[in-house]
């Protein structure tokens, strides 16, 4: 009788400490649920000049990553570009990194042969690890706090989520 009560003790400390511990991981997860913060980066674009995670702070920001193979990529762009100039009253800001390319690749070029103009960063293979990309196409929505809202990494134009992703980023 003794052995079970002494038992009994010792049963409910350790569930009151499992109890415990579980209710610190719970909230440990509603505090982890914040959105991330964006990585800094610093790249040069084919004509050599800088171009930086810093120069988008406080914008609103669809980070593209791409390559000028990707026949997904050139499928999604001109919704980015849609998307930018709908919303470029609010700030909205479309930067493209090139990563993965072949040898002698100009990024820049095929975009301007596309009709775009928006700048893209090259030799992006170290950003593009850096933010976890594992393919292209791949489309961070960053918000003026540089928090990523929104990773996309489809070439499905008609998804709803990318005007959304763009609403949120601009609040």
């Amino acid at each position: 009788m003794i052995y079970f009560q002494i038992f009994s003790k010792k049963a409910i400390s350790v569930t009151l400490l499992a109890l415990y511990i579980f209710s610190i991981n719970v909230n440990a997860e509603e505090i982890t649920a914040v959105a991330p913060q964006a990585p800094t980066w610093e790249l040069k674009t084919q004509s050599g000049d800088v171009i930086s995670s810093a120069q988008l702070d406080g914008k609103a920001t669809i980070l593209h990553f791409w390559a000028t193979w990707c026949p997904y990529c050139k499928v999604l762009q001109p919704k980015l570009v849609e998307l930018e100039k709908k919303y470029q009253h609010q700030g909205v800001k479309l930067v493209a990194i090139s990563f993965n390319e072949d040898d002698g690749a100009l990024p820049q070029d095929e975009l301007a042969a596309r009709g775009y103009s928006f700048p893209t960063a090259v030799n992006g293979d170290e950003v593009a690890m850096l933010y976890g990309v594992k393919g292209t196409p791949t489309t961070y929505f960053i918000n003026k706090n540089k928090q990523v809202i929104f990773k996309y990494t489809s070439s499905d134009i008609s998804d709803p989520r990318l005007e959304l992703a763009v609403k949120e980023i601009v609040k």
